[in-house]
């Protein structure tokens, strides 16, 4: 089989500023752990306050970047994958281009003249994450770009499509021409719930193009949040995951699946009617340096599965594998070859 190009992304490059801080910065930004929020202006200084910390790492990043790249190192096949976003003409900038080249993706960023390339702090306490999106030159992506015909090259080779829904906020007319292109051409179009916020506000959007989905992926809280916004009067993530699947399709090649994991709980997968639960590879505390990317690299090793055809068993064990992997490092980061089989 053929794998060059075969799993494309589409979304915000950022560029993670990560740093363990305490409770006390929490409380001074109103922060929440294990919550991802757009930054506001009482956020502005929390940046610098991050960036002179002694503990501060760069690291290339975006949700769906960061699911591509793991797709891309669990593969192991140069330029399976491709990315687009918009990123800065700046050293921000320059830095992710080497970081993904260097990761093996086939990148085509669009670069903004007049935005700096966007940053998220990821500001970590005990192993856990909180997370803020200052989008800047992310915020700017055009589909004009996408149209390019050297881009929409890359949309014409993948099989399958995979979008974050923090996307959904910046270009909604790029998701509809990659939805709509998938639809036609029996190709697998994939989306993420990514955060509370974009279920709640943005949530009209968000179900205009979960018909064309044929996996969702999230996790528990976002779950629960889906199903407060939609009147749903439950909060049991199983029965979520299930009536998520049951939406209506644009489509009708493929059934969707719905994929929620819980954390250390167990992995929900709502297919066909039926529920089904994969325990996940339980770490003893200690040994969790952060949990910022575990659920971009669960699906992104799901992917690296998917595209191989293979059973959603393995989808989910490679998942749980490379969620493992990811939480004992700093940020959305990994050893040079994964040890998978």
């Amino acid at each position: 089989m053929a794998y060059e190009g075969i799993l494309m992304g589409i979304g915000n490059p950022l560029l993670d500023i990560s740093a363990v801080v305490d409770e006390n910065f929490l409380q001074k930004y109103d922060l929440k752990l294990n919550n991802a929020i757009p930054a506001e202006e009482k956020h502005v200084p929390m940046y610098e306050e991050m960036a002179n910390s002694s503990n501060v790492e760069y690291i290339a990043g975006g949700a769906t970047q960061n699911s591509i790249k793991v797709a891309q190192w669990m593969l192991q096949i140069p330029g399976a994958t491709s990315y687009i976003g918009c990123i800065g003409k700046d050293k921000f900038g320059e830095e992710m281009k080497k970081n993904s080249k260097l990761a093996g993706v086939n990148v085509h960023y669009y670069e903004d003249e007049s935005a700096p390339t966007g940053t998220c702090a990821v500001c970590v306490v005990g192993g856990e994450r909180s997370l803020v999106a200052n989008l800047s030159a992310a915020n700017c992506y055009k589909s004009e770009h996408l149209k390019r015909p050297e881009n929409w090259a890359l949309v014409e080779k993948a099989k399958y499509f995979y979008i974050a829904g923090f996307f959904l906020t910046v270009s909604p007319d790029s998701i509809e021409l990659v939805a709509e292109h998938a639809a036609a051409h029996d190709k697998v179009f994939m989306m993420n719930l990514s955060a509370p916020f974009i279920c709640e506000f943005f949530k009209d959007v968000q179900d205009k193009f979960l018909p064309y989905m044929d996996f969702v992926f999230g996790n528990e809280t976002e779950a629960r949040t889906f199903s407060k916004v939609h009147g749903w009067e439950t909060e049991n993530v199983e029965e979520i995951a299930l009536k998520i699947s049951r939406w209506p399709k644009a489509s009708g090649t493929h059934k969707r699946i719905t994929v929620i994991t819980q954390g250390a709980g167990p992995v929900v997968v709502a297919e066909d009617g039926k529920v089904k639960k994969f325990p996940v590879i339980l770490l003893p505390k200690e040994k969790i340096v952060d949990t910022n990317g575990a659920g971009n690299a669960f699906v992104g090793a799901f992917l690296s599965q998917l595209v191989q055809e293979k059973s959603i068993e393995d989808c989910v064990r490679a998942g749980c594998y490379a969620a493992n992997v990811i939480i004992q490092r700093s940020g959305c980061t990994y050893p040079e070859k994964p040890d998978f089989n």
